[in-house]
């Protein structure tokens, strides 16, 4: 599957809701997601419109690690 090229931060966490991501805090025009599934992992997402394509790829890519699936399956799963 491809990236999506037109995400804003808010669809991004929003989402991420579906892996057991909740909003944490907001500071400024950054959302700190968390979630303890699998253990505990925190990630920073920027609440632009859209998220540039090279750090939507790498919270794509941390957020996989962290469950243990290939990204092309994390961006399926998530339904973009």
């Amino acid at each position: 599957m491809k990236t999506p090229r037109d995400l804003s931060g808010a669809e991004l966490a929003k989402a991420l809701r579906k892996l057991g991501y909740v909003v944490t805090r907001q500071s400024g025009s950054h959302l700190r997601i968390t979630t303890q599934e699998g253990g505990e992992h925190h990630e920073v997402i920027p609440n632009h419109s859209p998220i540039k394509i090279g750090t939507l790829k790498s919270i794509l890519r941390n957020v996989a690690f962290h469950h243990r699936v290939s990204v092309p399956d994390l961006i399926q799963l998530l339904d973009f």
